[in-house]
């Protein structure tokens, strides 16, 4: 995988013998510069690296989710944040934890549906796509987490 991001990837991997792949991976973006495109490429190789030797296919609609996710994810960290934002992915066997930190404090609200209304479904769609979605304020701003199950 390569440099993206402020400081490029950092990946952690597993200790010897444990499972085969990168065990997370965690990038900081500048909110001014960064395209949701990016976020959205880092995901996807992410996801391709943590699937070597394992013995069975991600489902591509996991991996469609997984970008959607991000993409909602990082688009509001951008619009709606402030400062750096940082990415982090951590894959289980079968199950990924997106997590987008930044430095705003205003916590987002996941509002009911509403088909006559536009734009500001983005936290909808990442419940849709997610067993569970977090929202805490920390010390230095806010962070979501999103867990999405890979099978």
């Amino acid at each position: 995988m390569g440099g993206s991001g402020l400081n490029g990837p950092s990946i952690r991997r597993a200790p010897d013998g444990a499972e085969a792949g990168p065990q997370g991976l965690s990038t900081t973006f500048r909110r001014e510069t960064l395209r949701i495109a990016e976020a959205r490429r880092v995901a996807a190789e992410y996801l391709a690296a943590s699937q070597r030797g394992r013995d069975h296919a991600l489902p591509e609609r996991a991996a469609d989710a997984v970008q959607l996710v991000v993409s909602e994810l990082i688009t509001n960290a951008v619009k709606y944040g402030r400062g750096l934002i940082e990415l982090t992915l951590a894959r289980t066997d079968d199950t990924l934890t997106v997590t987008v930190r930044d430095g705003g404090t205003t916590l987002p609200v996941t509002r009911s549906a509403d088909p006559g209304r536009v734009g500001q479904h983005g936290l909808e769609i990442v419940a849709a796509l997610s067993q569970a979605v977090e929202i805490r304020r920390e010390a230095s701003g806010k962070r979501v987490t999103a867990l999405i199950a890979l099978r």
